[in-house]
């Protein structure tokens, strides 16, 4: 995860830097990071210059710190599932959750993780950084749960949680994509089913 300045030890100065980086990461995901700039930033989060750079270094910086609130709201939307990934229920119930958030959305929007790479990944190595630990901190809920399940004697003693956490996540994100570029939340439960027959196929 990024760190630039320390997080502020007020409520107040919380509560402004959260509204700066809510602000930021609002117009990236509507005209994209290329797009953004501080004055839009510092309009829309009713922060003046100077407040801006009194918590990020930069607007690089900044962009930084959506990538990893990004992130935090991913998880967080997830949080309740990811935390039952030890049973072949739990996994269920997460694909199928997966797949009714997209067919909600009407297959728009992709995954807001993965929305920021062709943005960043080339461009800023640090961000770049913040995305992939990103998906690590994504994938290891998984992984975490196959782990869980193994010591359980529910997954065979043979099987890799860390490949087949990459591989289910590896599934999900371009199910995701697909799902995003044809409209169609088919696209995803097409992937996820091929991630349930791998992960099934590691059953004890």
């Amino acid at each position: 995860m990024h760190v630039s300045h320390p997080q502020p030890s007020t409520l107040r100065g919380q509560s402004t830097r959260a509204r700066i980086v809510q602000a930021a990461a609002e117009l990236v995901a509507e005209k994209g990071a290329a797009a953004m700039s501080l004055d839009d930033v510092g309009e829309r989060a009713r922060a003046s210059r100077s407040q801006l750079y009194h918590y990020f270094d930069d607007r690089d910086d900044l962009v930084r710190a959506v990538v990893d609130a990004t992130t935090d709201s991913v998880l967080l939307a997830q949080d309740e599932l990811l935390d039952h990934l030890d049973t072949w229920a739990g996994i269920d119930r997460w694909f199928r959750s997966l797949v009714a958030l997209q067919e909600q959305r009407e297959a728009r929007g992709g995954c807001p993780i993965g929305s920021l790479v062709g943005q960043l990944a080339e461009r800023d190595p640090l961000a770049r950084m913040g995305l992939a630990a990103g998906f690590e901190r994504w994938e290891a809920r998984l992984r975490d749960g196959l782990e869980r399940l193994q010591a359980r004697g529910r997954l065979s003693a043979n099987a890799d949680p860390a490949s087949l956490a990459t591989a289910t996540m590896a599934l999900l994100q371009g199910g995701l994509l697909l799902t995003q570029v044809r409209r169609d939340p088919a696209q995803l439960r097409t992937a996820l089913a091929a991630a349930r027959v791998l992960l099934r196929s590691a059953a004890a």
